[in-house]
């Protein structure tokens, strides 16, 4: 009120006076001292022109003509139009104008505080007529008075806050916070109130502060009930008084869920069927249970709490779906028990005590009927072993397997062998029984076991199942001992009567359960019983020994001594071994020396370095065959060119150029010409055949003859038949058979020697008539008498 007051009396000031508002007027106080042209006069006055502080002026003015704001005065003004007053400073003469003469300042336009709160100007009185200041320049202000002419604006236009369910009443849920543009400092243009006008009951706001709070109680706050609110927030300036501005703005509150509801299955009894072939770990069914809450107080898990499936049937929890997953934990037998009852329980993972109890919790009941499936044979075991002799005839049975039907109607079981593991069909099965018997015979010592599978089938189903069977060979003593190795024995010259000159060991292929027992003698037709003598060290090992003082090399250098071995299991085996001795000369200490050549071979066989010995000898003879075969090979040949008269001497030669056709050095041309002092048919000295074997084919095609190169024509054509006539020429006689391309060649022969173009004559007018470039070619190749025929 009392800044209302206030203005009432500066409006009624201003229009009164009509002079400078709220301002110090100018007082001029004169002093006139003793007067007299006698005396000295002094003159006293005040030096005190003009002084303003500040001046008001109302924003937002809408009136039509300039806006007056107040008066300026100087005492230098004795209202004789001497003295101007000059305005100068922020929006002088733009904004703000003055009178010249009267020094009355009018605004010129409307003013907005909220753009400039006041303005600084500079006021100066001049003399008309010299320009010069009268008076020291003054500074004032003009300051804009404020009106409510702004609405409070919030910070956002639309707020995002949320608040637990079932909180409180006055929890806290957000604050909201408008500006208002006006002058704070002057009423209440921008003192704020807010209020809510959308969101009742639900929320409140303080209007003071903002603060948006929840006004009802928990169990009017269900997020399962509603869980978005909008609610609209008012700030009023003024102070919330009638006249204020409001400026409005949104909040979006959202309820966040907490755990306070339980988990509810959709049905009390859940029914399902499994087959009873369902592998352990498979699933059968899921069920499903509903909970209000989402997110993390939506977990769940389940359990399985009673029934008669507890031991056969498992449940786990679905993460991403909740639902419950029954799984299979033993295999299933539709003919021991057909149906299940299982009491299943479900509950939150993350119960909250502020909300639920702990026992918060709900059962539901699932029936499971098992399905019976006409399963395949069941064997009764799930490998079987079986033994057998090797020596078991064939048909022998050797054992069996045995499979039923486990469904009700126990089908007839048949049985088969999978010919993938006996694919020689060593084993054969009776379909009826399951009796293995026995289709090949055995041997121990080359297959000791045998891995088979049999089949049973249902006959009333195409089911099947496999069962391993495993079949031991048992050893039958049916092989005889044989020498361990082959034994490179020596006797020498001086040996005493009585020495071991060897020790002999046996090797058995059988496998006896007591092991192997063998007995070394002398075979009874042994021609050298006077000599050597075999005994048994009673440890599968036997020593040679001799039985005379002295051995005569050249006499007899070899001694062949059998030995009989044999085992002792029945049934009896033994065989006959033969040693070779050589009778070698040692010296002092018993070491051989040398042995006769003939030692090497014997009826008992060849050492290893005799055979090697051997064998390297036939690869030298070998060797040197080829050699000599290769040298004759390449036996050096006598050149093709015989002489320099020889006509071929050109071909080799044709790297110069020569010196035109007086040069004869390079080439003779009289022994073309005269052929006759030449030999009559020199042959060559190299691989050509006689004529005889082949004879010259006819010419392909006759020469048109010339004057002066007859003699050399013929020679030339000669030479073409012999080489072309001789299949076996070397290949340096190439020119003779590459020139011709064969019977029926439009070319016919490219060979210069060979072609008529080369001797005969040609005509070649025809070159004018290619232009005047070929005419000098015309002119010298034309003539009849040219300088090739000369």
């Amino acid at each position: 009120m009392k800044t209302w007051i206030v203005l009432l009396l500066w409006a009624c000031a201003h229009q009164s006076v009509n002079a400078v508002a709220l301002s110090r007027g100018p007082v001029r106080r004169k002093t006139k001292e003793i007067e007299g042209r006698q005396d000295k006069d002094l003159l006293r006055r005040s030096k005190r022109g003009w002084m303003w502080r500040q001046f008001f002026l109302q924003e937002e003015y809408t009136g039509t003509e300039h806006q007056y704001i107040g008066k300026l005065h100087s005492d230098m003004d004795k209202g004789d139009g001497t003295v101007m007053y000059v305005l100068a400073g922020d929006g002088a003469g733009t904004i703000f104008v003055i009178d010249s003469n009267s020094g009355d300042l009018h605004a010129t336009r409307s003013l907005d505080r909220e753009e400039k709160p006041f303005y600084t100007l500079r006021a100066q009185v001049v003399n008309k007529k010299t320009g010069l200041p009268l008076e020291p320049e003054t500074e004032f202000t003009v300051k804009l008075h404020d009106i409510n002419d702004n609405e409070p604006k919030f910070d956002k236009e639309v707020y995002t806050a949320s608040v637990p369910e079932r909180s409180h009443i006055g929890t806290y849920v957000t604050q909201v916070t408008a500006q208002d543009a006006d002058d704070e400092m002057f009423g209440y243009s921008a003192k704020l109130s807010y209020s809510i006008s959308q969101g009742h009951p639900y929320f409140s706001v303080e209007p003071n502060t903002g603060i948006i709070r929840t006004a009802l109680g928990p169990s009017d706050m269900d997020r399962e009930q509603r869980e978005h609110y909008q609610v609209v927030i008012e700030a009023k300036d003024m102070a919330g008084q009638k006249g204020g501005l409001t400026g409005t703005t949104t909040v979006n509150i959202s309820l966040t869920d907490v755990n306070d509801n339980p988990p509810r299955f959709m049905q009390s009894i859940y029914q399902f069927s499994v087959p009873e072939i369902t592998k352990v770990g498979s699933s059968v069914g899921r069920i499903r249970a509903v909970d209000a809450d989402v997110s993390r107080n939506a977990e769940m898990d389940y359990t399985v709490v009673g029934g008669d499936g507890l031991d056969v049937f498992d449940v786990s929890t679905d993460r991403n779906t909740q639902e419950g997953i029954l799984s299979l934990k033993k295999p299933l037998d539709y003919e021991k028990k057909k149906s299940y009852t299982l009491q299943i329980q479900v509950q939150n993972t993350h119960p909250d005590p502020r909300f639920l109890s702990s026992d918060a919790k709900d059962m539901a009941t699932i029936r499971v009927s098992v399905e019976d499936v006409d399963e395949p044979p069941q064997f009764e075991k799930i490998s079987y072993i079986l033994e057998v002799k090797e020596d078991a005839a064939v048909g022998t049975v050797i054992g069996s397997v045995s499979a039923v039907d486990p469904d009700i109607r126990r089908s007839p079981v048949k049985y088969s062998i999978d010919r993938h593991t006996d694919v020689d069909r060593v084993f054969g099965v009776y379909a009826g029984n399951g009796s293995i018997f026995l289709q090949r015979p055995l041997d121990r010592e080359e297959f000791a076991w045998h891995n088979i599978s049999v089949i049973a089938t249902d006959r009333s189903s195409f089911g099947m199942n496999l069962v391993p069977v495993y079949i031991r060979v048992l050893d039958v003593n049916d092989n005889p001992p044989m020498l361990a190795s082959f034994y490179e024995t020596f006797v020498c010259e001086n040996a005493k009567a009585g020495q071991k000159i060897q020790t002999i060991s046996a090797v058995d292929p059988d496998d006896p359960v007591g092991g192997h027992r063998f007995l070394f003698s002398l075979a009874p037709e042994s021609s050298v019983r006077a000599n050597f003598s075999v005994r048994d060290n009673g440890d599968n090992t036997a020593g040679i020994f001799t039985r005379r003082t002295g051995f005569g090399r050249m006499h007899k250098s070899t001694h062949l001594v059998s030995v009989v071995i044999s085992d002792g299991h029945y049934p009896m085996q033994t065989s006959t071994g033969t040693l070779t001795i050589r009778v070698c000369t040692c010296d002092r200490n018993g070491n051989m020396e040398m042995c006769n050549a003939e030692a090497l071979t014997s009826s008992a066989g060849l050492s290893t370095g005799a055979l090697v010995a051997i064998l390297l000898c036939i690869l030298i003879l070998l060797l040197i065959v080829v050699l000599f075969a290769a040298l004759k090979r390449q036996k050096k040949k006598e050149p093709l060119i015989i002489s320099k008269e020889d006509v071929r001497d050109n071909v080799v030669s044709y790297n110069d150029e020569g010196g035109g056709e007086e040069d004869t050095q390079a080439f003779d041309i009289g022994a073309l010409r005269h052929p006759e002092v030449m030999e009559e048919s020199k042959l060559r000295r190299d691989i050509l055949p006689s004529e005889s074997l082949y004879p010259p084919p006819p010419l392909r095609r006759t020469l048109v003859p010339s004057r002066e190169n007859a003699d050399v024509r013929d020679f030339i054509n000669q030479r073409v038949q012999e080489n072309d006539g001789n299949p076996t020429a070397p290949p340096y006689d190439s020119l003779a058979t590459y020139a011709y391309e064969g019977n029926g060649s439009v070319a016919e022969s490219l060979s210069s020697l060979g072609s008529v173009s080369s001797e005969g004559e040609q005509d070649y007018n025809y070159l004018s008539e290619w232009g005047p470039r070929f005419r000098k070619l015309a002119d010298m190749y034309g003539g009849e008498d040219s300088d090739w025929d000369s």
